[in-house]
């Protein structure tokens, strides 16, 4: 009986062993779980942080360029009617029409490409060009008849 007994409380002893062991080691993962989780809720964090701040940046760039838009609206219409209140000069302004237009017709000249062509130009008087039926014919040869 003493041996039964013995033999209880060393399996006792060996099942708290056991458990103690397990129990730590699920604690690891669990520990390692809680930090990864941890670290997850940190960059989520973080993430949207950075989100509010584009866009906060974004919302006030909207607002300095409309700002900017209505100041060079304000700065042409200002110029625009200094110009008319102030330069009365009908000759002048005939001379500033004048000019504006020979600038014009300068960058039309200076600008002016001729568009490509989709056929070759003539080169000898008597070549009919790419685009005649009998072109690539030797003379007496007659075009095929579609």
């Amino acid at each position: 009986m003493t041996n039964l007994i013995l033999a209880a409380i060393a399996a006792l002893v060996v099942g708290i062993v056991i458990g103690v062991l397990v129990g730590r080691s699920g604690q690891g993962t669990t520990l390692r779980q809680r930090r990864a989780e941890q670290q997850i809720e940190e960059l989520r964090s973080e993430y949207t942080r950075y989100q509010a701040q584009v866009n906060e940046h974004f919302m006030e760039s909207a607002h300095l360029l409309r700002r900017f838009n209505d100041a060079y609206r304000d700065v042409n219409q200002h110029m625009a009617r200094g110009a008319n209140r102030l330069c009365n000069d009908e000759e002048w302004m005939e001379e500033l029409a004048q000019e504006t237009s020979k600038k014009r017709l300068e960058e039309v000249r200076e600008d002016s490409a001729e568009p490509p062509r989709d056929y070759a130009p003539k080169t000898d008087p008597e070549d009919s060009g790419t685009l005649a039926e009998d072109f690539g014919l030797k003379k007496g040869d007659k075009a095929p008849q579609a």
